[in-house]
């Protein structure tokens, strides 16, 4: 994925004067670079070019996911309000849950979520722990789920708050990737791959952005 710089009236075109030689290629793209702990994504949509031909992208409206051979794309949605409220991208070893939502222009909402989150975790019977994370804080929840076979279970997970222009990209991980980090698994890599599309309507901070099924998209009952 290719990175874009747009240039503007203040940033002219640079002019290489004589007997100065151009800036290597790998210092002109380390410019071009999303600092801080985006630098290799998730990514803001006006970060990125995209190739409307790719036939890798899958449009989600409010985000745009890559496939991968060996994970699938699952759509949660609110049947009461008619709306897709999660995406899920799920592998033989663990799965990432996104939502994104309308962040401030100058300002963290993961903070207060954060601690929203945590208290409606405990409420559950539940424990969510604070620990430092590559996005920044983020929580390692324990919940007590029932398995198909109807016994009790822990089910650990880690909660991700990705903070970008004007959004905020809540990420869940399950599986092996909530107790056994590794940037490289297909899980977190696909993480890594996901533009967020705030667009420019006006969102109260906190909601929630639309999410849309695609066109193509096949309904799977939940016990099928």
């Amino acid at each position: 994925m290719r990175i874009r710089r747009r240039q503007t009236e203040e940033t002219p075109d640079r002019e290489t004067a004589p007997g100065v030689a151009e800036p290597d290629v790998a210092e002109a793209d380390a410019e071009e670079q999303v600092p801080g702990p985006r630098a290799a994504g998730p990514w803001d949509s006006s970060e990125v070019t995209l190739d409307p031909e790719d036939p890798t992208k899958v449009d989600l409206g409010g985000l745009i996911v890559t496939g991968r051979p060996g994970l699938e794309l699952r759509l949660q949605v609110d049947e009461g309000r008619g709306q897709v409220a999660a995406v899920l991208l799920a592998g033989p070893e663990g799965a990432v849950e996104l939502r994104p939502f309308a962040a401030p222009r100058n300002g963290d909402i993961w903070d207060d979520a954060r601690k929203s989150l945590a208290a409606e975790v405990t409420r559950q019977g539940g424990t969510a722990t604070e620990a430092d994370g590559p996005f920044g804080p983020e929580l390692r929840v324990v919940m007590n789920v029932t398995t198909p076979e109807g016994r009790t279970a822990a089910q650990p997970s880690r909660v991700l708050g990705i903070p970008g222009p004007r959004w905020l990209l809540r990420a869940t991980l399950f599986g092996k990737p909530a107790v056994d980090p590794d940037p490289d698994s297909e899980v977190e890599a696909a993480l890594r791959d996901v533009i967020v599309v705030r667009g420019s309507q006006p969102y109260p901070p906190g909601e929630a952005l639309p999410l849309t099924v695609p066109a193509n998209a096949q309904r799977v009952d939940p016990g099928d």
